[in-house]
């Protein structure tokens, strides 16, 4: 009929680590839209019945996400399109399910033998429908990942299906013809070295679509952004994803630094003047607040031990033969994460001198061997701090509740070590990380879990983490608000010293585009086989924002 089926991430569950992601229908005539999704559950990959009658999601129920990053440990459910009723589970372990016809759906889920397969599920007539009732027959055979199937109404010839072969190491998309069963390869003879994902076909099964990369190729305009605006939830605040990571503005705000693994980058805001100003493997970066040029990193290996050699350097990056860089921590017990206080007098930084990762302060022009003193001092992990524009307050992420699982909370601390509050919690091993004071120092943005997976991870290229969104919320831990809205991980957030108009920045970067397939579908199973992309296995990152 005129109903739009669609999931939506606008109404907060209340919950931490809990997802969003909720089916609606909208009307289009009226603009009505209803909810069919129970509250305080989380549905994804809605399919509409021919019919019209019934929707299929793919949803925890009232389980919740456990923070899987790989294959979801969904099931499919099955409700009223109207109202959202008559919500039964009729497959247990399985996603991204799609009709035939009104009693059967085809979806994915793998295998005891490890390989992602289709499957087909077949509901009774003369019945109610349940799990028990319901019959599921295997469609794709072992020996490749085949998932996120497509059908079309009433066509019991085949099915279209991503792929993923030993023999490649790209994502095609290929036609199964479930009477012969036997695989019709596609995108593999047109474009051979692109990943292609997330088929769909039409209602008369003539055309088959997907998702590929934009770009030169393909006829499409190939500008890379610098900065892609984002439509912003809150007034007076423009939003921006950006290229790279880590960024962070310059006092005046007219310049850029992030980090593009490996080395440290400086770009005017406008997108002109790129340089790569130190060439050694880093991550982090922060302004000096009163010495022009200066720019702070964590040199080293990224996500490494206690002991792992990383160190703190200063680079001045006005200096154009880039040799001048300065190391102002020396004993490399994994340094890191700096931030200089307001006065450009001190840092604030983590280390794993003492065995675990605690917070100390230097010297922020000669380092360590002029003074050194330790803020935080226990068997945890307080980590990626943030000095506040008064000085008054250091943000910080920290696992201190429950050293070593990996969940990690936001605090503060005054830099004479009194008054350690916590902000928020971030749910069963959650995480909120990278906390960051707004110029006049009232709020605090930072990158967490607590709205849980917004989509079946295996519907997008690679990324390190399927989750992550950006908050903010002020210093007495109220307020708390989501400003994005996307199935991807963003992370290290950074805030300008001034308004920026919501308008994408260009630059004269070229390249097509070239996103990665998920990395755990390199994993072959029984085979010990792993394959690597004509780009190599690429280092996790935490984040591009």
């Amino acid at each position: 009929g005129e109903n739009l089926i669609y999931v939506s991430t606008h109404e907060d569950p209340g919950e931490p680590r809990t997802s969003w992601a909720a089916v609606y229908s909208t009307h289009l005539g009226t603009g009505l839209t209803r909810r069919l999704t129970p509250s305080g559950i989380a549905d994804f990959s809605p399919a509409v019945s021919p019919s019209g009658v019934w929707t299929a999601v793919a949803s925890y129920g009232k389980e919740g996400w456990g923070g899987e990053v790989e294959e979801l440990s969904t099931d499919i459910y099955v409700f009223l399109t109207r109202d959202g009723t008559h919500r039964v589970k009729v497959v247990e372990h399985g996603g991204w399910p799609c009709w035939v016809d009104d009693s059967t759906l085809y979806f994915h889920r793998r295998s005891e033998d490890q390989w992602i397969s289709v499957y087909k599920a077949t509901f009774p007539k003369d019945k109610p429908v349940s799990t028990e009732s319901v019959t599921i027959q295997r469609v794709t055979p072992p020996g490749l990942h085949a998932f996120t199937p497509a059908t079309s109404p009433g066509n019991h010839k085949f099915i279209a299906v991503a792929t993923r072969r030993p023999n490649s190491s790209f994502r095609h998309i290929e036609l199964f013809d479930t009477v012969k069963n036997e695989f019709i390869e596609l995108t593999r003879h047109v474009s051979p070295t692109t990943h292609h994902l997330n088929p769909f076909i039409s209602p008369d099964s003539a055309r088959v679509g997907y998702h590929k990369c934009r770009g030169e190729s393909n006829g499409a305009k190939a500008t890379q952004l610098l900065l892609e605006n984002v439509k912003s939830p809150v007034p007076n605040l423009s939003l921006f994803r950006m290229y790279g990571s880590f960024p962070s503005f310059s006092p005046a705000g007219d310049r850029i630094a992030y980090v593009d693994f490996p080395g440290v980058y400086v770009v005017n805001r406008d997108g002109s003047n790129l340089r790569q100003v130190f060439h050694l493997n880093a991550f982090g970066s922060a302004w000096d607040p009163v010495r022009k040029g200066i720019v702070y990193t964590s040199a080293g290996p990224e996500f490494s031990s206690v002991s792992t050699e990383v160190d703190i350097v200063s680079i001045n990056v006005d200096d154009v033969e880039q040799s001048n860089y300065k190391r102002l921590t020396i004993d490399g017990k994994n340094n890191a994460f700096p931030s200089p206080s307001p006065d450009g007098k001190r840092i604030v930084f983590r280390s794993g001198r003492s065995g675990h990762k605690n917070l100390y302060i230097m010297d922020a022009i000669e380092g360590e061997t002029s003074w050194i003193e330790r803020l935080t001092d226990g068997p945890w992990t307080d980590t990626m701090c943030n000095w506040s524009p008064d000085g008054d307050w250091i943000a910080f992420s920290s696992d201190r509740h429950d050293p070593g699982s990996g969940s990690f909370e936001l605090y503060m601390i005054h830099p004479n070590g009194t008054g350690l509050r916590r902000l928020l919690r971030s749910g069963s091993s959650g995480r909120v990380n990278h906390p960051s004071f707004r110029p006049d120092g009232k709020l605090l943005v930072f990158t967490t879990d607590y709205g849980g997976i917004s989509a079946e991870p295996i519907s997008n290229p690679h990324h390190y983490q399927p989750y992550g969104e950006i908050f903010t919320m002020k210093l007495d831990g109220s307020d708390l608000k989501r400003l994005t809205h996307n199935s991807y991980e963003d992370g290290t957030p950074t805030w300008a010293p001034l308004y920026i108009n919501p308008v994408d920045v260009e630059w004269p970067r070229k390249g097509e585009c070239a996103f990665e397939d998920c990395h755990w579908l390199n994993e072959m199973p029984g085979r010990g086989i792993k394959l690597v992309g004509p780009w190599g296995l690429a280092k996790p990152q935490c984040g591009v924002f």
